[in-house]
C-alpha cells in the first residue's frame, strides 16, 4: 500500500478499532430512545430485525445470520419470548434443534419497528447516500475481518496496512 501512517502508529485518532468502536456506541445510543417504547433493547432489536426478515429460524440459524454465538443469543430469546415476542420451540423435524418463531405480538411490533429506520436517518441528520455508502464498506470491513480471523497466524500485520 503506497500509503504509510504518519506519525504514531499507535495514535487512538488513527486506529480503525476505535472509530468503530465510538461510533457503534454513538448509533446505538440513537437507537435507544426509539427502542425504549417497545420495549426493546438494541441486540433484541437486531433478532426482531431477523425474524421479521426469515422467521420461523433454527437458533443456530439465527446465530449465523447475527453473527453470535448461541450463548450470547439465548438470554435474548428468553427475554423477547417473556415479553410475548417470540415462541422457541423443538423443531418436529430435528429434536436437537429449536425453532425460533414470531407470536402474533411479535409479528404487530413490526408496524411500530417500521418507524425506526427514518428516524434514524433524521437523527444522524446525514445524506441516505451516505448511510448506504458506510453500510456498504462496514460490510467489506466486516468480510475482511472475519477472513482475517480465519486467516493463518501471523498473517496480519502486514507493512503499509492501517492501523487496527
Amino acid at each position: 500500500m503506497a500509503d504509510q501512517l504518519e506519525g504514531d502508529p499507535l495514535a487512538l485518532e488513527q486506529q480503525v478499532c476505535f472509530a468503530l468502536s465510538v461510533a457503534a456506541r454513538g448509533v446505538v445510543a440513537v437507537y435507544r430512545p426509539l427502542l425504549e417504547p417497545m420495549g426493546l433493547t438494541h441486540p433484541q432489536y437486531l433478532v426482531m430485525l431477523a425474524l421479521w426478515q426469515y422467521a420461523p429460524l433454527s437458533v443456530r440459524e439465527l446465530s449465523r445470520l447475527l453473527q453470535l454465538d448461541p450463548g450470547t443469543l439465548s438470554p435474548l430469546l428468553k427475554r423477547l419470548e417473556a415479553a410475548g415476542y417470540v415462541r422457541r420451540e423443538r423443531d418436529a423435524s430435528d429434536e436437537r434443534s429449536l425453532a425460533v418463531s414470531l407470536t402474533a405480538s411479535g409479528q404487530a411490533l413490526r408496524e411500530q419497528a417500521e418507524r425506526i429506520p427514518p428516524a434514524i436517518v433524521q437523527r444522524l441528520g446525514l445524506p441516505l447516500a451516505d448511510l448506504r455508502h458506510l453500510h456498504t464498506v462496514l460490510t467489506e470491513v466486516i468480510a475482511a475481518a472475519n477472513r482475517a480471523a480465519t486467516a493463518e497466524p501471523g498473517a496480519a500485520g502486514q507493512p503499509g496496512q492501517a492501523s487496527a
